[in-house]
């Protein structure tokens, strides 16, 4: 099956009934070592995340904000494809650059007007292809609009949280 054939039948499934786009996600952790946390994500994908000996791990995996930033530009691909696909944009390349700055008084509470996570992250979309500049901003318009990991960044998400002792 194509891209395009997934993508119009995605479509035709949600507009016909509204329900067949509420979906959940999920994932399990647990810490299994100093910093060290293995988990599973409810497709099955074995996840492994760590910190740096700087901030007293192993360096056995990515931390969870590199992860954060990793989700956030492994989306913006996606998210690229999917919307070149649908508007007929044809491209030839696309990969991705994500940064971001954190300080991390505010992780350790050092000065509580420092927010804990990124003060600023940076994406840049490297594409080549026969398309005009202006088709590809069109593009870029479409992704910015549609992302969900970009909404996740842009966007409060209200979280709740359980806490369960014993």
């Amino acid at each position: 099956m194509t891209l395009t054939a997934i993508i119009d039948g995605t479509r035709d499934a949600l507009q016909a009934d509204a329900g067949n786009g509420k979906v959940s996600f999920n994932v399990s952790q647990e810490l299994v070592g100093v910093t060290e946390v293995h988990g599973t994500a409810g497709s099955g994908h074995r996840i492994v995340v760590d910190e740096p000996p700087a901030l007293g791990g192993t360096n056995a995996a990515a931390n969870p904000v590199e992860y954060a930033l990793a989700a956030l530009g492994s989306c913006q691909v996606i998210t690229y494809r999917v919307w070149a696909t649908h508007l007929g944009i044809k491209f030839d390349s696309i990969s991705v650059e994500v940064e971001g700055d954190l300080d991390l008084r505010g992780f350790f509470g050092v000065d509580p007007t420092i927010r804990p996570g990124y003060e600023q992250v940076r994406v840049t979309l490297h594409i080549t292809g026969p398309e005009t500049p202006a088709r590809y901003e069109e593009l870029r318009r479409a992704v910015d609009e549609h992302c969900p990991v970009l909404d996740l960044f842009s966007n409060q998400t209200p979280v709740k949280i359980d806490l369960k002792v014993g």
